[in-house]
């Protein structure tokens, strides 16, 4: 039995429609009242499991607006859903302002387990599992992108991404530059019919993408920084970024073109070159 005046935070399918538990079926019968991030979207799924529990819309360009209309409902001791167009609320879909406010206003709320295309993912990659990190989407501003995958660079845990597929590209491009050639998974269309799994260095993925651009909401996966170097010695990295120096090349792109011929960042070379100025002092 719900408890009256609760807040019940349910995640819906990543593709497949079976992928829902029953428990957040019968959440969404009982319920007064879901908040759903796109109400055509969401119908469809209430249709094809005969629920008409009425529907308000929720969504990142009305959510602020929405909010206090909601926590006058929940005050009243209404049970409200909260439900986005696809996997757990709050995660790269709205919901965590609403939950935060819940909590300020001393309202109950309630999360309910169900399918997550970053664990999905993750979990089916193969890469390991015990640390991770999620980053979501990335901004689309490159200046902003890059300072986000630079201080990721040196996180000795697997890196999750979400990635529209028109961006993919340009995204491993800017991976591989920044972090190195590193093993990475993109998965696609998780769950559904034409889902598709993609392994293999960064640089081979884009050139897979290049030939057939990808389609569907992607999931990008990353592997650790470890700070074992496996791909070449510093002196090499030096002795060639000096070369590259020498024939006309400004000092930073030197290092962007040492750090793409051994799959390694930029970091990587930048560091060797200052310890290497350290030891000539």
């Amino acid at each position: 039995m719900l408890q009256q005046g609760t807040l019940l935070v349910c995640p819906t399918p990543i593709g497949n429609l079976q992928d829902i538990t029953l428990r957040v079926l019968d959440t969404l019968k009982k319920v007064d009242l879901i908040a759903a991030e796109d109400t055509r979207h969401s119908r469809k799924l209430l249709n094809h499991y005969d629920i008409s529990t009425p529907l308000l819309s929720y969504h990142e360009h009305n959510e602020r607006k929405r909010i206090g209309e909601l926590l006058d409902r929940l005050k009243e001791g209404k049970n409200v859903a909260l439900i986005s167009d696809a996997g757990m609320p709050g995660i790269s879909d709205p919901g965590h302002v609403l939950i935060r406010k819940c909590y300020e206003e001393d309202i109950k709320v309630d999360v309910l387990p169900g399918a997550n295309a970053a664990l999905t993912a993750l979990v089916l990659s193969g890469m390991p599992t015990d640390s991770f990190v999620y980053l979501g989407f990335l901004p689309t501003g490159r200046s902003e992108r890059r300072k986000i995958l630079e201080k990721a660079s040196t996180l000795s845990h697997t890196l999750i991404f979400y990635e529209a597929p028109h961006k993919l590209i340009r995204t491993l491009q800017d991976i591989q530059e920044i972090m190195g050639n590193r093993q990475a998974v993109v998965t696609r269309e998780l769950t559904k019919i034409h889902q598709n799994v993609h392994r293999g260095e960064v640089s081979l993925l884009v050139e897979e993408f290049k030939t057939t651009p990808p389609k569907g909401e992607c999931c990008l996966l990353v592997e650790a920084y470890e700070e074992k170097i496996e791909r070449g010695e510093p002196s090499l990295w030096l002795r060639d970024m000096k070369q590259v120096v020498l024939e006309g090349k400004e000092k930073k792109e030197a290092m962007k073109i040492v750090a793409k011929k051994y799959g390694i960042s930029r970091r990587d070379v930048y560091k060797a070159s200052l310890d290497e100025d350290k030891k000539e002092e």
